[in-house]
């Protein structure tokens, strides 16, 4: 019996050194206890070669049966701890990427530590910032910028419409977008790169146009809107609407070289957008981007500037343009500010300031 144990012996840690698998070494220990069996079975009980392996195959099954019950405990034993270490990950997992509603995991702290640190914004902002939504009323030149630093600074729901697709006359200056991107909706291709960036974020696309159907119920669901649009129609309904609403909106616009925005909310003070443009310029007064031209950095500027203001006002840091235009000229290196007026007369917010 010593010799056929010598011999498993020789099998399990010599085969170990040699390099051999755990399953083969397995399979060779139960071929050699299946020897000795059929030797106790067939050979009569006088035979030496049965007296030199134990003499009788009693022993070798209480053997066999202790093995067998050692390495079924030992199964049992491995099966329940790669399952608890499979949920363990998966718990973990859920907590950096869905911590509870209103909580950071420890991804999004790290990620978020250089706004925590302000003292404008520090972690009460930077909540504010995860429960806020905003919607972007396109995704090109202004809306391009503005949508990517609102996901990244942690905006925790950000919606976007807009009905173009992606051209490669945009990839000039509408740096959200890829070559590859080129032919896809713009709202789809915002929001592979939005999510791409912050996995942390919520990114609604509605590939559609903005219309006056539509704008009431759209708006109501968000607590700023960015007008990054290029045709005054679409200005006009966006203040409209968001006036109506109490909504803040936050306004930008490009021409060639010079840039500018504002914030207009009548409900909390100051003008909306019809109070300084009354009336739509006449054809040709106001050429657009394709008809004038853009340099292509001035977008990826005005837009960060409607992102600083969106992040002020959803933080209350700072002092928002509110009643005021920021002016920038990038061919001279020039800002500008200029103060802005209600109009008692204006046919959209005339009763709140009246």
């Amino acid at each position: 019996m010593i010799l056929v144990l010598g011999l498993a012996g020789l099998i399990w840690w010599g085969g170990r050194l040699m390099g051999m698998a755990r399953g083969l070494r397995l399979s060779l220990l139960v071929v050699l206890f299946a020897a000795v069996l059929l030797l106790h079975v067939t050979l009569p009980e006088a035979a030496p070669l049965r007296q030199a392996t134990g003499g009788s195959a009693q022993s070798w099954l209480i053997l066999g049966g202790v093995a067998l019950m050692i390495g079924g405990y030992s199964w049992v034993v491995g099966r329940l701890r790669a399952r608890a270490d499979a949920e363990n990950a998966d718990k973990d997992a859920q907590s950096k990427a869905a911590p509870k509603p209103g909580r950071f995991s420890e991804t999004e702290l790290n990620r978020y530590a250089r706004h925590i640190v302000l003292r404008e914004l520090g972690g009460p902002g930077q909540k504010k910032l995860k429960t806020a939504k905003v919607l972007v009323i396109g995704a090109g030149g202004l809306g391009a910028p503005a949508l990517q630093y609102l996901a990244a600074a942690g905006v925790g729901t950000i919606g976007v419409i807009d009905d173009d697709g992606v051209e490669n006359a945009n990839l000039q200056r509408q740096v959200i977008h890829r070559d590859e991107d080129i032919g896809t909706p713009k709202v789809f291709s915002a929001q592979r790169a939005m999510e791409a960036q912050n996995p942390f974020v919520t990114v609604r696309p509605y590939h559609r146009r903005l219309t006056e159907e539509i704008a009431a119920d759209l708006f109501a669901d968000y607590d700023i809107i960015l007008d990054g649009t290029d045709n005054f129609e679409s200005r006009y309904l966006s203040n409209r609407t968001a006036v109506a609403l109490g909504k803040p909106l936050i306004s930008g616009a490009l021409s060639q070289w010079e840039g500018q925005l504002s914030v207009f909310h009548p409900e909390a003070g100051g003008p909306c957008y019809q109070c300084i443009f009354p009336e739509a310029p006449a054809p040709g007064l106001a050429p657009s981007c394709s008809e004038a031209g853009v340099i292509g950095p001035l977008p990826g500027v005005v837009g960060s500037m409607m992102a600083v203001e969106t992040i002020k006002q959803i933080t209350g840091a700072g002092e928002v343009l509110r009643g005021s235009m920021l002016i920038y000229d990038a061919l001279y290196g020039e800002s500008r500010r200029i103060g802005l007026k209600a109009r008692a007369d204006c046919p959209v917010c005339g009763a709140q300031n009246g």
